[in-house]
């Protein structure tokens, strides 16, 4: 079974053009896609998977700083932003089909806590790519991961926000 291609192929656009394609894959942070842009895109990016692992290592060799920006850049999982309608589109997608949506008042109170909590001690928003989970699922990964180090979370919300855009380029290339 071969790999789909993305529709547009980014092997032929301009800096531009990439860039507004997907500039929007890392939550609003279009110079991974620029800085992805600038090391060179050959046919084998037209691949999504290739792609974002071309991406992702942008944000994998950027400073920590720079990597703190796009952590922070992400909404709250079954926060305020999605209660009030404010998430991307990507963002609301991804967080309906993992069903958080439908959270009872029991558990929209516990992602409160539980959000609060993890950004008193790590001073950014818990990231997880939620394709293919759910609120249970999420609720777990959320109390073990708040007995991380700083350290070792920065880097597991890297690995998590280059996951979400691995699944972006997939779901365009469908």
């Amino acid at each position: 079974m071969s790999t789909p291609t993305l529709n547009a192929r980014p092997s032929m656009m301009d800096k531009s053009t990439f860039v507004s394609t997907y500039g929007d894959v890392f939550e609003h942070s279009p110079w991974v896609a620029e800085l992805a842009f600038d090391r060179g895109l050959t046919g084998a990016h037209d691949d999504p998977n290739v792609l974002a692992d071309h991406m992702g290592q942008v944000l994998e060799e950027a400073d920590p700083e720079r990597q703190l920006q796009v952590i922070c850049a992400h909404p709250d999982l079954a926060g305020k932003a999605a209660a009030a309608g404010e998430l991307t589109d990507d963002s609301t997608r991804e967080q309906a089909g993992a069903g958080l949506d439908q959270c009872t008042p029991e558990e929209l109170e516990r992602f409160t806590r539980l959000n609060d909590a993890y950004q008193e001690r790590f001073r950014f928003p818990f990231i997880m790519a939620v394709k293919g989970g759910n609120r249970h699922t999420i609720l777990a990964a959320f109390e073990t991961r708040l007995n991380n180090t700083p350290e070792q979370e920065r880097r597991e919300a890297v690995i998590q926000i280059i996951r979400i855009a691995r699944f972006r380029l997939e779901d365009r290339a469908s």
